[in-house]
C-alpha cells in the first residue's frame, strides 16, 4: 500500500441474481422515465431473449424503440447513429441489453447525448464535462463487466484500432445481472466471456493500482470461475452455475473498475481492433502469454492467483507456485475448447505483430502493468502466441 488516496468507483445500484428483471420498473418510476432507447444486438433480438425487457417496460408504461445494430467490437458509426436516434425519438434514457458491447455502444451514446462533439474527443481519462444520459445496464454475458464500469471501449473502424474511454461519468445508474437471461448463450460464448471474466479478476490483483478492497474481491472471482464456469460450458442450464459466474463477474468488474488492467487487455485490443476478433478470445490467447512474462515481476501474487485456481501450493517455493498460474490458466482454456493460437484468428498476419506489440505498448491500460514490456519483449510475447 502507497499511502495515496484511493477512490471507488460503482454504480449507484446494482441488482443481482434469479429473475431481477423484474426490478427495473421500481427505478424507471422513482427517476420518471418515459422513453427508452434500448441498445443490443440482432442475435439477442432473433432469438427473442429482448422480449423479457420489452414486456418488464411495457408493463411499467414505458416506451422503447430498439437499436439492434451492434457489432461484437462496437464502431464510431454505430455510435454516432445510435446517438440520432436517441435525439430523433425523444428518448431520456438508453437500456443496454447484452454484453460488452452494447453496453458500450450504449455509453458512447449516452457520453455525446449530453456532452455533444466526436467520440474521439473522450478518449483517455474522464474527459468528459457532464454526466451522460441516464443508462440502465442489463448484463446477458457473465464476462465484460461493462455494465458496471467506467470504461468504454470503441473501435475506429478507419484507423483499424480500438479506443478506450475511462470516465467515470459513463458509469450506468443501474446494473442488472439476471442468471436467468444468461441460459441461453452458447457454450462458446459462455467460455469466452468466462476467460473475459478470469483475465480481468488477474489482471486487476496483479496492477499497480491494486488494493486491499480490490484484492479480495479478485481472488474470490478467480476461486468463482475455476469452480463454476466449466460447469456452464457444459450445462448451459445449471443455473447455480449460472449464478456463480454473475457473482464472479461482477466481482471481477469492480475490481478492475478500479485497480485497472494491463498488457493482455492492451494486447487484446489491438487484435480486437484489426482483426475484429471478439475480446474475450482475444484475452483468453493473450493471458497465458502475457502471465509468463509478468511472473518474475511479482511471483507471491500469481501463487495466489494459482491458489484461486485450485492448484495446491503447499510445499512449493514461490516461484514454482507462480508457476502453476499460467499452467491453470492453459489447462482451463484447453479444457473449454477456445482457440490457443493466433495463426487461428482469420485475418492474421505474422508480419503484424510489430504493429500489434506497438499498439499495445500505447495502449493507456498498459501503464497498470507492474512488469514494463520493451518493443521486443512485447512482440515476443505476441510470437508466444503463434
Amino acid at each position: 500500500m502507497s499511502g495515496k488516496a484511493f477512490e471507488y468507483f460503482m454504480p449507484p445500484v446494482s441488482i443481482l441474481g434469479r429473475d431481477c428483471l423484474k426490478e427495473i420498473p421500481r427505478y424507471t418510476k422513482s427517476m420518471r422515465f418515459r422513453k427508452a432507447l434500448i441498445v443490443s444486438d440482432k442475435v439477442l433480438v432473433d432469438i427473442g431473449l429482448i422480449v423479457s425487457l420489452t414486456n418488464v417496460l411495457k408493463e411499467a408504461g414505458i416506451f422503447y424503440i430498439i437499436y439492434d445494430n451492434v457489432s461484437p467490437n462496437p464502431t464510431v458509426e454505430q455510435v454516432d447513429y445510435g446517438l440520432r436516434l436517441f435525439q430523433d425519438n425523444g428518448c431520456d434514457f438508453l437500456v443496454s441489453f447484452g454484453g460488452g458491447s452494447p453496453h458500450d455502444c450504449a455509453k458512447g451514446i449516452a457520453l455525446l447525448a449530453t456532452n455533444g462533439g466526436s467520440i474521439h474527443d473522450y478518449v483517455g481519462l474522464n474527459q468528459s464535462k457532464a454526466p451522460a444520459a441516464p443508462l440502465i445496464a442489463v448484463n446477458t454475458t457473465a464476462g465484460t463487466g461493462s455494465e458496471l464500469t467506467r470504461f468504454c471501449v470503441i473501435t475506429d473502424e478507419k484507423q483499424h484500432k480500438k479506443m478506450t474511454i475511462t470516465d467515470w461519468h459513463v458509469t450506468p445508474i443501474v446494473a442488472v445481472s439476471d442468471a436467468c437471461l444468461m441460459t441461453a448463450m452458447p457454450p462458446g460464448l459462455t467460455a469466452a466471456t468466462g476467460l473475459d471474466a478470469l483475465t480481468h479478476a488477474v489482471e486487476a490483483y496483479v496492477s499497480t493500482q491494486a488494493t486491499p478492497v480490490t484484492d479480495c474481491k479478485a481472488l474470490k472471482a478467480i476461486e468463482l470461475i475455476a469452480k463454476h464456469l466449466p460447469t456452464a460450458v457444459v450445462d448451459g442450464q445449471d443455473l447455480d452455475a449460472r449464478e456463480g459466474m454473475v457473482y464472479a463477474e461482477y466481482l471481477a468488474g469492480i475490481a478492475f473498475n478500479n485497480a485497472s488492467l494491463g498488457y493482455v487487455h492492451a494486447a487484446a485490443h489491438q487484435l480486437g481492433g484489426r482483426y475484429g476478433l471478439p475480446h474475450g478470445l482475444a484475452n483468453a490467447l493473450m493471458l497465458p502469454a502475457v502471465t509468463d512474462f509478468n511472473l518474475v515481476a511479482i511471483p507471491k501474487r500469481y501463487a495466489d492467483v494459482a491458489r484461486a485456481m485450485g492448484q495446491s501450493i503447499a510445499g512449493l517455493s514461490t516461484a514454482d507456485a507462480a508457476r502453476l498460474a499460467p499452467a491453470a490458466m492453459r489447462s482451463l482454456i484447453e479444457t473449454l475448447g477456445t482457440p490457443q493460437h493466433l495463426r487461428d484468428v482469420r485475418g492474421f498476419n505474422e508480419e503484424d505483430i510489430p504493429l500489434l506489440a506497438a499498439g499495445a505498448l500505447e495502449d493507456i491500460i498498459g501503464a497498470t502493468n507492474l512488469r514494463r514490456a520493451s518493443q521486443e519483449e512485447m512482440e515476443a510475447i505476441f510470437r508466444a502466441v503463434l
